[in-house]
Protein backbone atom coordinates (compact mmCIF):
# COMPACT_ATOMS: atom_id res chain seq x y z
CA UNK A 1 0.00 0.00 0.00
CA UNK A 2 1.40 3.38 -0.87
CA UNK A 3 2.13 5.58 2.09
CA UNK A 4 -0.16 8.35 3.54
CA UNK A 5 1.53 11.36 3.58
CA UNK A 6 1.02 14.43 5.53
CA UNK A 7 0.53 17.97 4.17
CA UNK A 8 3.46 20.06 3.73
CA UNK A 9 3.64 23.79 5.22
CA UNK A 10 4.49 25.25 1.81
CA UNK A 11 2.79 23.43 -1.52
CA UNK A 12 4.98 24.34 -4.75
CA UNK A 13 4.47 22.86 -8.16
CA UNK A 14 7.77 22.33 -9.43
CA UNK A 15 9.76 20.77 -5.84
CA UNK A 16 12.83 18.97 -7.48
CA UNK A 17 13.21 22.29 -9.60
CA UNK A 18 13.00 24.44 -5.95
CA UNK A 19 15.22 22.02 -4.59
CA UNK A 20 17.95 22.16 -7.08
CA UNK A 21 18.31 26.08 -6.93
CA UNK A 22 17.63 26.03 -3.02
CA UNK A 23 20.86 24.10 -3.36
CA UNK A 24 22.76 26.13 -6.00
CA UNK A 25 22.61 28.67 -3.30
CA UNK A 26 23.39 26.84 -0.57
CA UNK A 27 26.64 25.17 -2.32
CA UNK A 28 28.19 28.15 -3.60
CA UNK A 29 27.53 30.27 -0.19
CA UNK A 30 29.05 27.50 1.95
CA UNK A 31 31.78 26.63 -1.01
CA UNK A 32 32.88 30.55 -0.46
CA UNK A 33 33.69 29.72 3.24
CA UNK A 34 36.76 27.49 2.42
CA UNK A 35 37.67 28.28 -1.14
CA UNK A 36 39.43 31.47 -0.65
CA UNK A 37 42.03 30.35 1.94
CA UNK A 38 44.42 29.02 -0.39
CA UNK A 39 44.25 32.14 -2.51
CA UNK A 40 45.46 34.00 0.34
CA UNK A 41 48.87 34.24 -0.60
CA UNK A 42 48.58 35.33 -3.85
CA UNK A 43 45.99 37.67 -3.20
CA UNK A 44 48.36 39.56 -0.81
CA UNK A 45 50.98 39.71 -3.57
CA UNK A 46 48.25 41.44 -5.69
CA UNK A 47 47.17 43.71 -3.18
CA UNK A 48 49.92 44.67 -1.80
CA UNK A 49 49.05 43.21 1.44
CA UNK A 50 51.00 41.94 4.81
CA UNK A 51 50.62 38.14 5.54
CA UNK A 52 48.90 39.22 8.88
CA UNK A 53 46.41 41.72 6.74
CA UNK A 54 45.70 39.65 4.22
CA UNK A 55 43.51 37.23 7.14
CA UNK A 56 41.17 40.37 6.91
CA UNK A 57 40.22 38.87 4.02
CA UNK A 58 38.71 35.74 6.15
CA UNK A 59 38.47 37.46 9.52
CA UNK A 60 35.57 40.13 7.72
CA UNK A 61 33.68 37.30 6.11
CA UNK A 62 33.08 35.60 9.18
CA UNK A 63 32.39 38.30 11.32
CA UNK A 64 29.75 39.75 9.31
CA UNK A 65 28.32 36.56 8.11
CA UNK A 66 27.91 35.46 12.11
CA UNK A 67 25.92 38.99 12.98
CA UNK A 68 24.16 38.43 9.82
CA UNK A 69 23.25 35.13 10.61
CA UNK A 70 20.24 35.32 13.35
CA UNK A 71 19.05 38.21 11.42
CA UNK A 72 17.65 35.63 8.76
CA UNK A 73 14.49 34.73 11.09
CA UNK A 74 13.05 38.15 11.35
CA UNK A 75 14.13 39.41 8.00
CA UNK A 76 12.14 36.44 5.99
CA UNK A 77 8.95 37.11 8.38
CA UNK A 78 9.22 40.39 7.55
CA UNK A 79 10.34 40.49 3.84
CA UNK A 80 8.83 37.34 2.74
CA UNK A 81 10.98 34.11 2.57
CA UNK A 82 10.71 34.57 -1.65
CA UNK A 83 12.47 38.09 -1.59
CA UNK A 84 14.50 37.46 1.46
CA UNK A 85 16.27 34.63 -0.78
CA UNK A 86 16.48 36.31 -4.10
CA UNK A 87 17.98 39.22 -2.31
CA UNK A 88 20.49 37.55 -0.86
CA UNK A 89 21.85 35.23 -3.75
CA UNK A 90 21.78 38.39 -5.77
CA UNK A 91 23.86 40.55 -3.14
CA UNK A 92 26.09 37.18 -2.46
CA UNK A 93 26.80 37.17 -6.86
CA UNK A 94 27.59 41.05 -6.84
CA UNK A 95 29.46 40.86 -3.84
CA UNK A 96 31.40 38.25 -5.79
CA UNK A 97 31.75 39.88 -8.94
CA UNK A 98 33.29 43.10 -6.87
CA UNK A 99 35.61 40.95 -4.75
CA UNK A 100 37.01 39.73 -8.30
CA UNK A 101 37.71 42.88 -9.12
CA UNK A 102 39.13 44.72 -6.18
CA UNK A 103 42.36 46.60 -6.21
CA UNK A 104 43.31 47.24 -2.94
CA UNK A 105 43.41 45.66 0.71
CA UNK A 106 40.13 48.00 1.85
CA UNK A 107 38.13 47.33 -0.88
CA UNK A 108 38.23 43.66 -0.39
CA UNK A 109 37.83 43.77 3.17
CA UNK A 110 34.52 46.03 2.46
CA UNK A 111 33.49 43.93 -0.47
CA UNK A 112 33.77 40.53 2.03
CA UNK A 113 31.71 42.18 4.18
CA UNK A 114 29.08 42.89 2.01
CA UNK A 115 29.55 38.58 0.78
CA UNK A 116 29.32 37.91 4.25
CA UNK A 117 26.15 39.44 5.21
CA UNK A 118 24.23 38.36 2.44
CA UNK A 119 25.57 34.75 2.07
CA UNK A 120 24.68 34.46 5.99
CA UNK A 121 21.46 34.13 5.09
CA UNK A 122 21.13 31.79 2.46
CA UNK A 123 21.93 28.55 4.24
CA UNK A 124 19.65 28.87 6.77
CA UNK A 125 17.01 29.88 4.31
CA UNK A 126 17.37 26.74 2.10
CA UNK A 127 17.06 24.46 5.23
CA UNK A 128 13.57 26.64 6.24
CA UNK A 129 12.26 25.98 2.17
CA UNK A 130 13.50 22.46 2.35
CA UNK A 131 11.18 21.40 5.59
CA UNK A 132 8.19 23.39 5.04
CA UNK A 133 7.90 22.41 0.86
CA UNK A 134 8.44 18.63 1.99
CA UNK A 135 5.63 16.32 4.21
CA UNK A 136 6.92 15.53 7.67
CA UNK A 137 7.73 12.11 6.30
CA UNK A 138 9.99 13.10 3.39
CA UNK A 139 12.26 15.47 5.76
CA UNK A 140 14.84 12.35 5.96
CA UNK A 141 15.31 12.71 2.78
CA UNK A 142 15.34 16.69 2.19
CA UNK A 143 18.31 17.04 4.79
CA UNK A 144 20.36 14.19 3.30
CA UNK A 145 19.92 16.67 0.35
CA UNK A 146 20.95 19.45 2.10
CA UNK A 147 23.50 17.74 4.17
CA UNK A 148 25.61 17.07 0.89
CA UNK A 149 25.42 20.87 0.03
CA UNK A 150 26.38 21.67 3.87
CA UNK A 151 29.17 19.36 4.25
CA UNK A 152 30.49 18.75 0.85
CA UNK A 153 31.37 22.03 -0.23
CA UNK A 154 33.73 22.97 2.62
CA UNK A 155 35.38 19.95 1.52
CA UNK A 156 35.56 20.29 -1.50
CA UNK A 157 36.33 24.33 -1.49
CA UNK A 158 40.30 23.96 -0.86
CA UNK A 159 40.37 21.62 -3.60
CA UNK A 160 38.47 23.70 -6.19
CA UNK A 161 39.92 26.94 -4.75
CA UNK A 162 43.67 25.55 -5.17
CA UNK A 163 42.84 24.76 -8.83
CA UNK A 164 41.56 28.16 -9.92
CA UNK A 165 44.33 29.80 -8.24
CA UNK A 166 47.20 27.33 -10.04
CA UNK A 167 45.64 27.55 -13.67
CA UNK A 168 44.10 30.64 -13.98
CA UNK A 169 43.92 33.33 -11.15
CA UNK A 170 43.23 33.81 -7.82
CA UNK A 171 39.78 36.01 -8.94
CA UNK A 172 38.59 32.72 -10.53
CA UNK A 173 38.06 32.46 -7.00
CA UNK A 174 35.07 34.71 -6.53
CA UNK A 175 34.29 34.91 -10.44
CA UNK A 176 33.29 31.22 -10.10
CA UNK A 177 30.02 32.22 -8.30
CA UNK A 178 28.92 34.70 -11.28
CA UNK A 179 27.21 32.16 -13.10
CA UNK A 180 25.71 30.02 -10.26
CA UNK A 181 24.46 32.53 -8.58
CA UNK A 182 22.47 34.09 -11.65
CA UNK A 183 21.30 30.55 -12.94
CA UNK A 184 20.18 30.68 -9.13
CA UNK A 185 18.37 33.59 -9.00
CA UNK A 186 16.26 32.61 -12.40
CA UNK A 187 15.35 29.55 -10.82
CA UNK A 188 14.04 31.01 -7.31
CA UNK A 189 12.38 34.08 -9.28
CA UNK A 190 10.54 31.08 -11.21
CA UNK A 191 9.83 28.55 -9.09
CA UNK A 192 9.60 29.92 -5.53
CA UNK A 193 6.15 30.64 -4.16
CA UNK A 194 5.36 34.09 -2.18
CA UNK A 195 5.04 33.33 1.53
CA UNK A 196 3.33 34.86 4.15
CA UNK A 197 4.33 38.19 5.71
CA UNK A 198 4.90 38.52 9.05
CA UNK A 199 5.33 42.31 10.01
CA UNK A 200 6.52 41.90 14.10
CA UNK A 201 8.48 44.37 15.52
CA UNK A 202 12.78 44.74 15.19
CA UNK A 203 14.37 44.42 18.21
CA UNK A 204 16.93 46.50 17.95
CA UNK A 205 18.18 46.08 21.50
CA UNK A 206 18.08 42.48 21.36
CA UNK A 207 19.96 42.52 17.54
CA UNK A 208 22.77 45.04 18.81
CA UNK A 209 23.49 42.63 22.01
CA UNK A 210 23.72 39.26 19.91
CA UNK A 211 25.65 41.14 17.22
CA UNK A 212 27.99 42.33 19.92
CA UNK A 213 28.24 39.08 21.60
CA UNK A 214 28.60 36.97 18.64
CA UNK A 215 31.31 39.73 16.53
CA UNK A 216 33.55 39.99 19.67
CA UNK A 217 33.42 36.53 20.18
CA UNK A 218 34.57 35.73 16.48
CA UNK A 219 36.67 38.16 16.44
CA UNK A 220 38.61 36.83 19.34
CA UNK A 221 38.56 33.43 18.17
CA UNK A 222 39.98 34.66 14.67
CA UNK A 223 42.88 37.24 16.25
CA UNK A 224 43.66 35.33 19.34
CA UNK A 225 46.74 33.44 18.08
CA UNK A 226 48.05 36.61 16.19
CA UNK A 227 47.30 38.26 19.92
CA UNK A 228 49.27 35.59 22.28
CA UNK A 229 45.72 34.92 23.48
CA UNK A 230 45.12 35.71 26.77
CA UNK A 231 48.40 37.79 27.04
CA UNK A 232 46.65 40.55 24.78
CA UNK A 233 44.55 43.27 26.29
CA UNK A 234 42.67 43.34 22.81
CA UNK A 235 41.77 39.54 24.15
CA UNK A 236 40.85 40.66 27.46
CA UNK A 237 38.31 43.52 25.73
CA UNK A 238 36.90 40.56 23.23
CA UNK A 239 35.95 38.29 26.07
CA UNK A 240 34.30 41.30 27.94
CA UNK A 241 32.62 42.15 25.37
CA UNK A 242 31.28 38.34 24.56
CA UNK A 243 30.32 37.75 28.10
CA UNK A 244 28.18 41.52 28.44
CA UNK A 245 26.44 40.96 25.10
CA UNK A 246 25.82 37.81 25.14
CA UNK A 247 24.23 37.53 28.48
CA UNK A 248 22.40 40.91 28.67
CA UNK A 249 20.90 39.41 25.28
CA UNK A 250 19.80 36.50 27.10
CA UNK A 251 18.08 38.19 29.95
CA UNK A 252 16.53 40.77 27.41
CA UNK A 253 14.97 38.09 25.33
CA UNK A 254 13.71 36.37 28.08
CA UNK A 255 12.09 39.14 29.15
CA UNK A 256 10.85 41.28 26.39
CA UNK A 257 7.74 41.09 24.04
CA UNK A 258 8.61 40.38 21.24
CA UNK A 259 12.30 39.30 21.26
CA UNK A 260 14.71 39.40 18.46
CA UNK A 261 15.07 35.31 18.84
CA UNK A 262 12.43 33.74 20.26
CA UNK A 263 14.51 31.45 22.86
CA UNK A 264 11.19 28.74 23.14
CA UNK A 265 12.97 26.83 20.32
CA UNK A 266 15.17 26.00 23.14
CA UNK A 267 12.28 24.79 25.04
CA UNK A 268 12.21 21.36 22.47
CA UNK A 269 14.79 18.93 24.09
CA UNK A 270 15.80 17.84 20.87
CA UNK A 271 16.75 21.27 19.08
CA UNK A 272 18.44 21.74 22.37
CA UNK A 273 20.51 19.01 22.43
CA UNK A 274 20.85 18.95 18.92
CA UNK A 275 22.38 22.17 18.97
CA UNK A 276 24.78 21.26 21.46
CA UNK A 277 25.43 18.03 19.52
CA UNK A 278 26.23 20.20 15.85
CA UNK A 279 28.07 23.06 17.73
CA UNK A 280 30.83 19.60 19.10
CA UNK A 281 30.77 18.51 15.18
CA UNK A 282 31.55 21.89 14.56
CA UNK A 283 34.82 21.55 17.09
CA UNK A 284 35.95 17.83 15.56
CA UNK A 285 34.83 18.26 11.84
CA UNK A 286 35.84 21.18 10.55
CA UNK A 287 39.29 21.47 13.09
CA UNK A 288 40.58 18.46 10.97
CA UNK A 289 39.93 20.14 7.40
CA UNK A 290 41.94 23.27 8.89
CA UNK A 291 44.65 20.50 10.15
CA UNK A 292 45.18 18.62 7.50
CA UNK A 293 46.40 20.92 4.31
CA UNK A 294 49.19 22.32 6.57
CA UNK A 295 50.21 19.33 7.56
CA UNK A 296 50.27 17.83 3.72
CA UNK A 297 51.83 20.77 2.71
CA UNK A 298 54.46 21.78 4.75
CA UNK A 299 55.68 18.43 6.79
CA UNK A 300 54.87 15.91 4.08
CA UNK A 301 55.95 18.04 0.82
CA UNK A 302 52.36 17.37 -1.12
CA UNK A 303 51.25 20.12 -3.54
CA UNK A 304 48.00 22.24 -2.69
CA UNK A 305 46.31 20.51 -5.54
CA UNK A 306 47.31 16.87 -4.46
CA UNK A 307 46.30 17.65 -0.84
CA UNK A 308 43.42 18.32 -2.06
CA UNK A 309 42.84 15.49 -4.20
CA UNK A 310 43.96 13.46 -1.06
CA UNK A 311 41.10 15.04 0.71
CA UNK A 312 38.33 14.58 -1.57
CA UNK A 313 37.38 10.70 -0.84
CA UNK A 314 36.03 12.36 2.41
CA UNK A 315 33.49 14.54 0.26
CA UNK A 316 32.85 11.56 -2.12
CA UNK A 317 32.05 9.35 0.97
CA UNK A 318 29.81 11.95 2.65
CA UNK A 319 27.93 12.17 -0.45
CA UNK A 320 27.46 8.19 -0.33
CA UNK A 321 26.66 8.01 3.47
CA UNK A 322 23.90 10.86 2.82
CA UNK A 323 22.23 9.19 0.05
CA UNK A 324 22.18 5.46 2.36
CA UNK A 325 20.64 7.86 5.20
CA UNK A 326 18.06 9.31 3.05
CA UNK A 327 16.69 5.63 2.13
CA UNK A 328 17.35 4.84 5.95
CA UNK A 329 15.22 7.27 6.89
CA UNK A 330 12.24 6.07 9.27
CA UNK A 331 13.06 2.36 8.39
CA UNK A 332 15.77 2.73 11.23
CA UNK A 333 16.05 4.66 14.57
CA UNK A 334 18.11 8.29 14.11
CA UNK A 335 19.76 7.46 17.45
CA UNK A 336 21.27 4.19 15.83
CA UNK A 337 22.20 5.67 12.48
CA UNK A 338 23.96 8.32 14.75
CA UNK A 339 25.81 6.03 17.26
CA UNK A 340 26.80 4.39 14.49
CA UNK A 341 28.20 7.48 12.90
CA UNK A 342 29.77 8.46 15.88
CA UNK A 343 31.73 5.64 16.18
CA UNK A 344 33.38 5.93 13.03
CA UNK A 345 34.20 9.18 13.26
CA UNK A 346 35.88 8.37 17.04
CA UNK A 347 37.62 5.36 15.21
CA UNK A 348 38.68 7.24 12.21
CA UNK A 349 40.25 10.11 14.73
CA UNK A 350 42.13 7.24 16.71
CA UNK A 351 43.69 6.22 13.14
CA UNK A 352 44.74 9.45 13.04
CA UNK A 353 46.61 9.76 16.19
CA UNK A 354 48.97 6.60 14.30
CA UNK A 355 50.08 9.12 11.86
CA UNK A 356 53.86 9.42 11.17
CA UNK A 357 56.51 11.25 9.01
CA UNK A 358 57.47 8.04 7.13
CA UNK A 359 53.43 6.76 5.83
CA UNK A 360 52.40 7.29 2.63
CA UNK A 361 49.23 8.67 1.35
CA UNK A 362 46.99 6.12 2.14
CA UNK A 363 46.15 6.49 5.62
CA UNK A 364 45.23 9.99 5.18
CA UNK A 365 42.67 8.86 1.92
CA UNK A 366 41.58 5.92 4.33
CA UNK A 367 40.73 8.07 7.33
CA UNK A 368 39.31 10.31 5.65
CA UNK A 369 36.91 8.39 4.01
CA UNK A 370 35.99 7.13 7.32
CA UNK A 371 35.27 10.46 8.50
CA UNK A 372 33.33 11.74 5.44
CA UNK A 373 31.02 8.43 5.78
CA UNK A 374 30.41 8.99 9.42
CA UNK A 375 29.69 12.68 8.64
CA UNK A 376 26.46 11.81 6.64
CA UNK A 377 25.56 9.20 9.83
CA UNK A 378 25.59 12.20 11.98
CA UNK A 379 24.25 15.22 9.99
CA UNK A 380 21.12 13.89 8.09
CA UNK A 381 19.70 12.12 11.36
CA UNK A 382 20.99 15.28 13.76
CA UNK A 383 19.26 17.86 11.68
CA UNK A 384 15.96 15.93 10.92
CA UNK A 385 15.78 14.83 14.87
CA UNK A 386 16.80 18.62 15.91
CA UNK A 387 14.12 20.23 13.65
CA UNK A 388 10.83 16.94 14.21
CA UNK A 389 8.85 19.09 16.65
CA UNK A 390 9.74 22.47 15.73
CA UNK A 391 6.56 24.50 15.10
CA UNK A 392 6.21 25.84 11.29
CA UNK A 393 6.18 29.61 12.70
CA UNK A 394 10.05 29.29 14.46
CA UNK A 395 11.36 27.48 11.98
CA UNK A 396 13.28 30.52 10.76
CA UNK A 397 15.04 31.33 14.11
CA UNK A 398 15.19 27.94 14.56
CA UNK A 399 17.23 27.11 11.43
CA UNK A 400 19.32 30.43 11.62
CA UNK A 401 20.55 29.37 15.69
CA UNK A 402 21.40 25.86 14.62
CA UNK A 403 23.60 27.59 11.39
CA UNK A 404 24.88 30.30 14.01
CA UNK A 405 25.75 27.35 16.27
CA UNK A 406 27.77 25.11 13.72
CA UNK A 407 29.60 28.46 12.18
CA UNK A 408 30.69 28.98 16.27
CA UNK A 409 31.63 25.51 16.83
CA UNK A 410 33.75 25.01 13.93
CA UNK A 411 35.03 28.89 14.69
CA UNK A 412 36.33 27.66 18.35
CA UNK A 413 37.12 24.46 17.27
CA UNK A 414 39.84 25.85 14.64
CA UNK A 415 40.75 27.98 17.34
CA UNK A 416 41.41 25.15 19.86
CA UNK A 417 43.25 23.16 18.04
CA UNK A 418 45.82 26.05 16.65
CA UNK A 419 46.21 26.89 20.19
CA UNK A 420 46.73 23.35 21.16
CA UNK A 421 48.99 22.78 17.93
CA UNK A 422 51.29 25.59 18.68
CA UNK A 423 51.03 25.23 22.16
CA UNK A 424 52.74 22.02 21.76
CA UNK A 425 55.33 22.38 19.46
CA UNK A 426 56.89 24.50 21.65
CA UNK A 427 56.51 21.47 24.49
CA UNK A 428 57.78 18.88 22.44
CA UNK A 429 60.55 20.78 20.69
CA UNK A 430 61.56 21.06 24.20
CA UNK A 431 61.62 18.09 25.46
CA UNK A 432 63.19 15.87 21.99
CA UNK A 433 66.03 18.61 22.38
CA UNK A 434 66.48 17.89 25.98
CA UNK A 435 67.67 14.37 25.21
CA UNK A 436 70.25 15.30 22.67
CA UNK A 437 72.71 15.73 25.15
CA UNK A 438 76.42 15.72 25.74
CA UNK A 439 76.52 12.45 27.59
CA UNK A 440 73.95 11.06 25.76
CA UNK A 441 75.61 7.46 24.00
CA UNK A 442 73.05 7.78 20.43
CA UNK A 443 74.52 11.15 20.40
CA UNK A 444 78.49 10.34 20.66
CA UNK A 445 77.72 7.28 18.44
CA UNK A 446 75.57 8.96 15.48
CA UNK A 447 76.21 11.98 15.86
CA UNK A 448 79.61 12.78 17.09
CA UNK A 449 80.08 16.79 15.18
CA UNK A 450 77.17 17.54 17.58
CA UNK A 451 79.14 17.66 20.07
CA UNK A 452 81.90 19.66 18.16
CA UNK A 453 78.94 22.54 17.80
CA UNK A 454 79.51 22.80 13.78
CA UNK A 455 76.79 24.53 12.72
CA UNK A 456 75.47 22.34 9.89
CA UNK A 457 75.08 20.00 11.84
CA UNK A 458 73.56 21.96 14.72
CA UNK A 459 70.81 23.44 11.79
CA UNK A 460 70.44 20.24 10.10
CA UNK A 461 69.53 18.31 13.56
CA UNK A 462 67.34 21.25 15.10
CA UNK A 463 65.54 21.11 11.51
CA UNK A 464 64.49 17.37 12.05
CA UNK A 465 63.45 18.46 15.36
CA UNK A 466 61.29 21.04 15.02
CA UNK A 467 59.70 18.49 12.38
CA UNK A 468 59.23 15.54 14.44
CA UNK A 469 58.16 18.00 17.27
CA UNK A 470 55.33 19.48 14.66
CA UNK A 471 54.28 15.71 13.81
CA UNK A 472 53.98 15.25 17.91
CA UNK A 473 51.51 17.91 17.88
CA UNK A 474 49.46 16.77 15.41
CA UNK A 475 49.06 13.66 16.72
CA UNK A 476 48.14 15.17 20.19
CA UNK A 477 45.59 17.60 18.39
CA UNK A 478 44.52 14.38 16.90
CA UNK A 479 43.89 13.02 20.38
CA UNK A 480 42.02 15.76 21.49
CA UNK A 481 39.21 15.57 18.31
CA UNK A 482 39.06 11.96 19.21
CA UNK A 483 38.30 12.53 22.84
CA UNK A 484 35.85 15.63 22.29
CA UNK A 485 34.40 13.18 19.72
CA UNK A 486 33.69 9.96 21.91
CA UNK A 487 32.76 12.60 25.08
CA UNK A 488 29.67 13.74 22.90
CA UNK A 489 28.02 10.44 21.74
CA UNK A 490 26.43 10.13 25.70
CA UNK A 491 23.84 13.46 24.07
CA UNK A 492 22.37 11.23 21.10
CA UNK A 493 21.70 8.71 24.12
CA UNK A 494 19.80 11.74 25.57
CA UNK A 495 17.67 12.47 22.04
CA UNK A 496 14.40 11.25 21.92
CA UNK A 497 12.99 8.89 19.45
CA UNK A 498 9.71 8.14 18.12
CA UNK A 499 7.05 8.02 20.23
CA UNK A 500 5.18 4.71 20.54
CA UNK A 501 2.17 3.17 22.13
CA UNK A 502 0.28 0.42 22.24
CA UNK A 503 -2.74 0.74 20.62
CA UNK A 504 -3.58 0.08 17.23
CA UNK A 505 -3.18 2.82 15.19
CA UNK A 506 -4.17 3.66 11.26
CA UNK A 507 -2.07 4.33 8.42
CA UNK A 508 -2.40 8.17 8.72
CA UNK A 509 -2.17 8.13 12.42
CA UNK A 510 1.37 5.86 11.68
CA UNK A 511 2.71 8.17 9.15
CA UNK A 512 2.50 11.51 11.25
CA UNK A 513 4.36 9.51 14.52
CA UNK A 514 6.35 8.80 12.09
CA UNK A 515 7.59 12.36 11.74
CA UNK A 516 9.96 12.07 14.62
CA UNK A 517 11.96 9.34 12.62
CA UNK A 518 11.11 11.37 9.08
CA UNK A 519 10.58 8.73 6.94
CA UNK A 520 11.22 8.70 3.71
Amino acid sequence: MAEVLSQPTLVVRHKALLTLALMLGTIMQVLDTTIANVALPHMASALGAAQNEINWVLTSYIVAAAIATPLTGWMSDRFGQRRLFLFAVIGFTIASLLCGIATSLPEMVLFRILQGLCGAMIAPLAQTVLLNINPRERIGQAMAIYGMGIMVAPIVGPTLGGWLTESFDWRWVFLVNLPVGALCAVMLALYMPNTEINRRRFDFFGFGMLALGVGALQLMLDRGAENSWFQSAETWIELGLVVCGLWVFIIHSLTARSPFVDLRIFKDANFSLGSLFMAVMGVTLFSGLALLPPLLQNLMGYSVIFTGLLMAPRGLATLVSMMIVGRLSGRLDPRIMMLFGAAIMTWSLWEMTLFDLEMDYWPIVTTGAMQGFGMGFLFVPLSTMAFATIAPNLRADATAIFSLVRNLGQGIGISLVSAVLSSMMQVNHAELAERLTATSQAVAAQMPSLIDGNAQVLAMVNGLVQQQSAMLSYLDDFWLMMLLSGASIPLILLLRGPKKSGAPKSREDAALERAHAMGE
